[in-house]
Formats: C-alpha cells, sequence, structure tokens
C-alpha cells in the first residue's frame, strides 16, 4: 500500500461529515469472511465433549485442538503473507479463503483425531493473514478519514460470530453431530469466496517482501506488538476460563454459558461500532491506553463481582465492549508504524492477539492451581493488561517526543541538505 493511500494512524479526521458517510459493500464482504473465521475458531471449544467421545480420546486431548488452532494462527500469520506478497491483494484474500475452506472440509471428514488436528492447524493458517491483508484492503477501499470506520467494521464479522456464529454452531454440533458445524462453516468460507469475488476490485499486490520485512528492524513495531499481546492477554484470561468462572464462581448452569459468550459477542460488537466516535479527531495513540486502562478495571471489578450473576454477566459485556473498541487502534497503530510495507506488519498483529490468547490462559492457570480460585483470574487479567497500559504510555511519549524533536528545527535546516 502506498504512503499516499494509508494517513498515519495518528491523523485526524478531516470532516465529520465525510466520515458519515456509508461505506462501500466490499467491506461486507471481509466481514463475513471474518465471521466464518471468528466461528471456526471458537465452536470447536464447545463441542469438545462431542469430540472426544466420538473419536476416542480424552476432553484435555481434545482441547489441544483449541491450541493447536492458535499455533497455526501464530506461525501461518506471517508465513503466508510472506508467500503472498507478489500476489494480487484481491486474489490473495480469495486463496485464503480456499485453504481456510479446505481446511474446515478436511475437518468434517476427518476420520481420526491425528487428522482433526492437522486440520484444525490448516484451517488456522490463513487466520492471520487473512485479517492482516484485509486491514489494507479495508483501508484502501476508503478515503483516508474512513479508515479507522472500514477496519472496524470488517472487525464487527468477528465480533457478530461470538454473538451468532459460535452459539449456532455449537447447538448444530451437538445436536446433529460436530462434524455438521465444521460443514456449515466451509459453506460460509465458500459464500465468503464468493462476496470477495464479486465485490473486491482489482487490486495490486503489497509492497516486496524485504521491505516489509526492514519494518521488523524498528523497534516501534516490536513495540506496538507487545502492546497487543499484554493487552489482549488480559482479556483473554477471563475468556479461556469463562465457563467455569460462570458455573464455579458466579453458580449459573452449563446451559447458561453459551448465551453468556453470546453477551460477550455483543459487547464485542459494540466496541467495534464505537471505535469511529471514540478515535474521530484523536491520536491512536493515545487513546490504546485509556482503552486498555478501562479494561484493567473491568478486570479488577470480576475479583469482587464474580460471585454474582448479574454482574458476572454485565462485566463480561464491558469486557467486550472496552477490549473490541481498543483492537482497531492496535491494528491500526502496526499499520501505522510500519505504513510504507503495512501487511506482514498487520498479519504479525494478529499473532500477536493470539499469544494474548494463549498467555492469559497459561498464567491464569498458574492462579487457579496455586489455590487462589477463579475470582483471582481479575487480579492476573488486570497484572498482564497494565504492562500493556505501561507499554502503550511508552508508544506515546515516543511519539511525543519525536514530534517536539521535529517542531524544534528551523524549518530551513529541515529542508537543506546537510553539509
Amino acid at each position: 500500500m502506498s504512503t499516499s493511500s494509508a494517513p498515519t494512524a495518528d491523523a485526524a479526521p478531516s470532516s465529520d461529515a465525510a466520515a458519515s458517510r456509508r461505506l462501500p459493500i466490499a467491506i461486507l464482504a471481509l466481514a463475513i469472511a471474518a465471521f466464518a473465521i471468528g466461528s471456526t475458531e471458537f465452536t470447536i471449544i464447545g463441542l469438545l465433549p462431542e469430540v472426544a467421545e466420538d473419536l476416542e480420546v480424552s476432553i484435555p486431548t481434545a482441547g489441544l485442538l483449541v491450541s493447536g488452532y492458535a499455533i497455526g494462527v501464530v506461525i501461518g500469520a506471517p508465513l503466508m503473507t510472506a508467500a503472498g506478497t507478489k500476489v494480487r491483494r484481491h486474489r490473495l484474500l480469495l486463496i485464503l479463503m480456499a485453504i481456510f475452506t479446505v481446511g474446515n472440509v478436511l475437518s468434517a471428514i476427518a476420520p481420526s483425531y491425528g487428522l482433526l488436528l492437522v486440520s484444525r492447524v490448516l484451517s488456522a493458517l490463513p487466520h492471520g493473514a487473512f485479517f492482516g491483508v484485509a486491514s489494507v484492503v479495508a483501508a484502501e477501499l476508503v478515503p483516508p478519514h474512513q479508515r479507522h470506520k472500514a477496519v472496524a467494521t470488517m472487525f464487527t464479522g468477528l465480533a457478530m460470530s461470538n454473538v451468532v456464529g459460535v452459539p449456532l454452531g455449537t447447538l448444530l454440533g451437538q445436536e446433529l453431530g460436530w462434524r455438521v458445524s465444521f460443514w456449515v462453516i466451509a459453506l460460509l468460507g465458500v459464500l465468503s469466496a464468493v462476496a470477495i469475488l464479486r465485490l473486491i476490485p482489482p487490486m495490486s499486490a503489497g509492497s516486496s517482501l524485504r521491505n516489509e520485512l526492514a519494518a521488523f528492524r524498528r523497534v516501534r513495531v516490536w513495540l506496538v506488538l507487545a502492546i497487543i499481546v499484554f493487552g489482549f492477554g488480559g482479556l483473554f484470561t477471563i475468556v479461556g476460563y469463562i465457563k467455569p468462572l460462570m458455573t464455579d464462581e458466579a453458580g449459573l448452569s452449563a446451559n447458561a454459558v453459551l448465551p453468556v459468550l453470546a453477551v460477550l459477542g455483543l459487547g464485542m460488537v459494540l466496541g467495534t461500532r464505537l471505535v469511529d466516535p471514540i478515535t474521530r479527531g484523536r491520536r491512536l495513540s493515545h487513546v490504546v491506553p485509556v482503552m486498555l486502562t478501562l479494561m484493567v478495571g473491568v478486570l479488577l471489578l470480576f475479583v469482587v463481582g464474580s460471585s454474582s450473576a448479574p454482574v458476572a454477566i454485565l462485566l463480561v459485556f464491558l469486557l467486550g465492549a472496552v477490549a473490541f473498541a481498543g483492537a482497531t487502534p492496535m491494528q491500526a497503530m502496526a499499520m501505522d508504524v510500519a505504513r510504507e510495507a503495512p501487511t506482514l506488519t498487520s498479519a504479525a498483529a494478529q499473532g500477536a492477539f493470539n499469544l494474548g490468547n494463549a498467555l492469559g490462559p497459561a498464567l491464569g492457570g498458574l492462579a487457579i492451581n496455586a489455590g487462589f480460585g477463579y475470582a483471582a483470574l481479575g487480579w492476573v487479567g488486570a497484572a498482564i493488561g497494565a504492562v500493556g497500559v505501561a507499554l502503550a504510555l511508552l508508544f506515546v511519549r515516543l511519539q511525543t517526543r519525536d514530534a517536539a524533536a521535529a517542531a524544534a528545527v528551523p524549518p530551513r535546516a529541515a529542508g537543506c541538505p546537510a553539509d
């Protein structure tokens, strides 16, 4: 993506009236694909008992299907993005969704646990690359002042998967067999590929692989990725244990967990819709620490509020809202710090989100195993999130320092070659 089509993430919109224009329908194609990807990522969580019984493995062993997907995302994000640098972006999106669809078909027909695990990793490989490329494509489809709104709308599909896709996929799997869920998701993959083919206009390829890799020499690229890991690590400390937290701590029945996941998804949808008004006229580097601080506050409330079912459900909603209100600005920051070659960095940001997905439950599990109980997850999540806040404030300080240094340079000196 050229620098002319990718304004800095800290740039303010030029017109509130222009920002209210309707987004192109092409964004819908990206949202449908995001919905399909989100559905396959999390539906398996509610089907682990059925999978374990059918394939004659233990539930903990079946649980590796969740970890395998996360590993596939982390591995696939940089590798598939790097492999596709010379492919036109609209064609690359089609290829990624084709791999995703094939992976889910293989999951639906897998005769053994080992092959199911391989198919889960295969279906995860396009995840990070898709969202990385789709974020850049969404930004190119609209004028500069609508960039954040377009990316947030694309991510609304991911949030909606938690409201509709995951509960429906889980219900279908429980009633008709877990393989049916994967067939439905594969059908969604075909639908999204058709939408991309029909709605996304022809686009050029990204920057060269050399330019994309050069972005990782910048300290701020790694700083933004670290902000994402720790910021979302706090979220997944709770989400990773939401079932026992809601049943053992809040006293809900096991059947109530799916509605709670839908509440989480509704919060995520609200968060994506809040991105445009929250970021309008503000620097993204200033928005991110505020949203992460709010998330830390919600996580701390879990310590005292998780024992009450109504309060716990409200907190789940708020957690989804503040987390996803900060997710798009973090993604945009990743694109901005490597604006000359943003695709690989944007995909790496998706890998960072999934590292946070692994970090939060891992540290939360240590607290549970130490006997602190599920309410302690709030402390652990808040501590992880606080690291994200500190890193975000460091980023703001670096940006402020650079702005001050640039302002201190005399205009004539700035335009003259060195002697």
